[in-house]
């Protein structure tokens, strides 16, 4: 079994989901007592955020590569970066290590084509929404993007890093998110990527007639699958 790296802590609440996810996906594919090799270093993500809003992307892609760097020291055969809008510097983490980086939005948009979505609408924090690090991969994938308006991109990002980091599940956003997502329903989206590790506390497949990709699932999961790839081949 191959060794996880997971860059973890942005949030510490949707990095348990990865840990879950990954030992769940493992021992349901080996059976009996298997459970996940895996490391995880957690960063401070009160730094990473300051960075975000700052604009200070040279800093978190260095506290992230050198993340990333211990993890492979300590015999990580590849890594994740458990968050998606911190994928906006993923290139500079990979030209760091010499092992293998598990791209977030790599695996979504493998998802989306399985699936045979066309057109999707994409909810996470305002980097990834109006950023391209995240969309051009979807795009390029051959799938339309839609994001919401910039008053309702404001509302998702704000319940992202006031609430849901910070572990609060609120009925009223919940409320507000499932009407931005029927909005781009009508705008012709065939599905919603959770683009953001944390929204799947808040929205889940019940909550909506419309599919979800849930990006934190999607991760863990195939992560936890290229990890017991030589055993189950």
């Amino acid at each position: 079994m191959k060794t996880i790296g997971l860059i973890g802590g942005m949030s510490w609440e949707s990095t348990i989901t990865y840990y879950q996810v990954i030992n769940t996906v493992i021992k349901e594919k080996l059976g009996g007592l298997h459970s996940s090799k895996c490391i995880l270093y957690s960063v401070d993500f009160q730094e990473i955020e300051e960075c975000q809003s700052s604009g200070n992307w040279e800093k978190s892609a260095k506290i992230l590569s050198d993340a990333a760097i211990n993890l492979q020291d300590a015999g990580a055969n590849f890594i994740v970066i458990c968050t998606n809008t911190m994928h906006k510097v993923a290139h500079k983490i990979q030209q760091n290590i010499s092992i293998p980086l598990l791209h977030i939005a790599n695996v979504t948009a493998d998802e989306l084509k399985e699936k045979k979505i066309k057109k999707v609408a994409l909810l996470g924090t305002k980097y990834t929404m109006e950023q391209d690090f995240y969309k051009n991969i979807i795009i390029n994938s051959g799938i339309e993007v839609l994001i919401p308006n910039e008053e309702e991109r404001s509302i998702v990002n704000n319940t992202i890093f006031n609430e849901l980091c910070l572990g609060i599940v609120s009925k009223s956003s919940k409320k507000s998110f499932l009407s931005i997502i029927d909005k781009l329903v009508n705008q012709g989206a065939e599905g919603v990527i959770l683009g953001c590790t944390e929204i799947g506390l808040l929205i889940q497949q019940n909550d909506t007639s419309v599919p979800l990709f849930d990006t934190t699932l999607i991760h863990a999961t195939q992560a936890a699958l290229d990890s017991i790839v030589d055993d189950i081949n």
